[in-house]
């Protein structure tokens, strides 16, 4: 199993789409979201008093549709407006806690470095490890996190700081939430992250501070 070397003045913390849609009260809102964002918070400050640089992403589009381009024809939602910028749907939740030096990332697709400054943010901060947590975890989460190992960052994925939803039947049959984190977590085990808790980045993190 892979387990990396994490240095937190290296390290940025992703919080992937913590967006009202996402977290609570809405059909696509994880059922567990609310708690998700309440352990991030957390370990946000850890990393933050560790010297690590926090990202928080939203999924948003231009309310005029210019850029909702086939994501509107594979996610019909997208073009009914629930993530075009400047809904309440849309909007960063209020209980995310956004600090002074955090950085904020629109991106318009799934993954975080899509159309997005972000590599470049990163590199600029000399970042070597990324952990990734947020929602959903099969979704933005994953698609985020090959990103990034496919841009030579280290990953580390959050199995119990992302969360997901069931997905309805087809051709294949119905998934629950639990399957799909399973599944999603292994994959990425095998050849993309490593994957753990929030409560073992937590404990690094302060581990190598009390260590400066």
């Amino acid at each position: 199993m892979t387990r990396f070397n994490m240095d937190p003045r290296t390290t940025a913390l992703i919080n992937i789409d913590l967006q009202n849609c996402f977290v609570e009260n809405s059909p696509f809102a994880a059922p567990d979201g609310r708690a998700i964002l309440d352990q991030l918070n957390s370990l946000a400050e850890v990393c933050r008093a560790s010297g690590g640089l926090v990202v928080h992403t939203a999924q948003v589009v231009r309310p005029d549709g210019s850029n909702v381009g086939v994501l509107g024809e594979t996610v019909p939602p997208v073009s009914a407006g629930l993530i075009n910028e400047g809904a309440a749907s849309a909007a960063l939740h209020r209980d995310l806690r956004i600090e002074p030096g955090d950085v904020v990332i629109k991106k318009p697709l799934f993954g975080a470095f899509t159309a997005t400054d972000l590599e470049l943010i990163l590199r600029r901060r000399d970042i070597e490890t990324v952990v990734i947590g947020g929602i959903a975890t099969n979704v933005c989460c994953e698609n985020t996190a090959r990103e990034t190992m496919q841009r030579d960052f280290r990953v580390v994925f959050l199995a119990d700081g992302t969360t997901t939803f069931g997905l309805p039947g087809d051709v294949l049959g119905a998934a629950t939430a639990e399957e799909i984190q399973r599944v999603t977590c292994a994959t990425l085990a095998f050849g993309f992250a490593e994957v753990t808790t929030v409560h073992d980045v937590a404990d690094r993190l302060a581990s190598v501070r009390s260590a400066f």
